[in-house]
């Protein structure tokens, strides 16, 4: 079906217009529905232009075929930003009318927000680096100084001589300083596709480690107490759990393919 974001009026609107005939907003619906169709939130996804879609379709084209042990000896890695005060419009309160700004009803915010914290972690279903906190822009001189050289290189050494490293086509991770130590210290890195993250695992333990720290109450009261929450959380989550996101890999280049290198359910 084209236009699905089309109201029922818009498509009225151009019937009209090509045919001259006038079918109102609610006969449109009503013949949608009779096509199970209905008008439902849409899914965010990244911008896929079709060169990003051919770079999936051949990087999963790759990898669809690997087992599980091959996947076991690859490190992804990424970057994500948390919120001190999170924008939930999910939240809601219970209230009685009249009620709505009764002592416990208002959630209060600070006037410019409460800031927040950039952290890096890396994972394998046969550990989990450490939950680094990145402090102001990372730079590629950073990325190599203070995560490539003291905390990727010793995990993949403890994956295995065959250790693979993830990461995605971020200005840092892509610098040329970046790309000599890669070649000088002989890491094997996985060609990643542009625009690719439910291709990569790791976002799934972005949202379970922001899950755990919303469950705190009540919430941290500063940066500091956020950031060690959410290092606390990162080593609770379960091995598991790690293993089940990553065990996922294969289905997730299936489904890629399946899309013609398009968004997935993940």
């Amino acid at each position: 079906m084209q236009q699905r974001m089309a109201t029922a009026n818009n498509i009225g609107q151009r019937l009209q217009a090509t045919t001259t005939t006038v079918v109102s907003g609610q006969t449109i619906r009503n013949r949608l529905h009779n096509f199970g169709l209905r008008a439902r939130r849409t899914v965010r996804g990244t911008t896929l232009t079709a060169n990003h879609r051919a770079a999936r379709r051949a990087g999963c084209t790759q990898h669809v075929r690997w087992q599980r042990q091959q996947w076991a000896q690859v490190l992804f890695t990424d970057e994500s930003r948390y919120c001190l005060e999170p924008a939930d419009g999910r939240i809601r309160v219970w209230r009685r009318r009249g009620e709505r700004f009764a002592e416990g009803a208002v959630l209060e915010r600070q006037r410019f927000g409460g800031g927040s914290v950039m952290v890096w972690g890396g994972i394998s279903t046969r550990l989990r680096t450490p939950l680094y906190h990145v402090v102001g822009n990372l730079t590629g001189v950073r990325y190599q100084n203070e995560i490539l050289q003291p905390l990727v290189v010793p995990a993949l050494q403890a994956i295995g001589p065959r250790a693979i490293l993830q990461d995605d086509n971020a200005p840092p991770h892509r610098s040329a300083a970046v790309n000599t130590f890669i070649q000088q210290a002989r890491v094997n890195r996985m060609l990643w596709p542009a625009n690719s993250p439910d291709l990569n695992p790791i976002e799934h333990m972005w949202d379970e480690l922001c899950r755990r720290v919303q469950q705190h109450h009540p919430p941290p009261a500063n940066l500091g107490q956020l950031l060690q929450w959410l290092q606390q959380e990162w080593n609770g989550v379960p091995r598991a759990f790690i293993c089940n996101l990553i065990h996922s890999m294969r289905q997730r280049c299936v489904e890629c393919l399946a899309h013609n290198g398009g968004h997935t359910r993940y």
